[in-house]
């Protein structure tokens, strides 16, 4: 089972993953994102740690490739995290979007070939919304929605989250 979960914010697409892989008592939970020092960031990763089995093994990393690396189930929360994690560790704001675009593409094509058994990513669904006004939401969006793509054609079925209702696309 491979499974990519989108949606947009606080739409339920974490809940909704955790529980495709809920009864394993073996899972690997990838927190991908950048580590940030302030209260309500702190009080969302509580939240997300607070509802995972202690059994989970979790793993904070932007390697996702080596994350990846295993015949455990994993859970990847989230890509977009991920995405500004890895953007923020090369310095690459401010690279044109032509630039970058073969280089995530090489960390998601070494992403994709690591995984090995039963994967859950959860992404945030961008492309819905107005266009952002500045050139780094620009930016954000188009690279997520490159990253969404790739990691959507990897996976065995698509399941987008709103309202906390699920619609599983083919």
């Amino acid at each position: 089972m491979r499974v990519l979960v989108t949606g947009g914010v606080r739409s339920g697409k974490s809940r909704h993953a955790e529980s495709l892989v809920g009864s394993l008592e073996a899972c690997r939970y990838v927190a991908p994102g950048p580590t940030y020092d302030d209260a309500d960031w702190a009080a969302r990763v509580a939240a997300h740690r607070a509802r995972r089995p202690a059994s989970w093994e979790t793993v904070e990393t932007h390697d996702l490739a080596a994350a990846l690396a295993t015949d455990r189930p994993v859970l990847v929360d989230c890509l977009g995290t991920w995405l500004t994690g890895v953007v923020d560790d090369a310095g690459r704001w401010d690279d044109p979007v032509d630039a970058l675009l073969p280089w995530l593409e090489g960390l998601v094509e070494e992403a994709v070939a690591a995984m090995r058994g039963d994967v859950v990513l959860v992404t945030n669904e961008v492309g819905l919304g107005v266009v952002p006004a500045h050139r780094s939401g620009r930016l954000f969006r188009d690279l997520l929605g490159s990253v969404n793509q790739r990691f959507g054609a990897a996976c065995d079925e698509v399941h987008l989250v709103v309202a906390g209702r699920v619609l599983r696309l083919p």
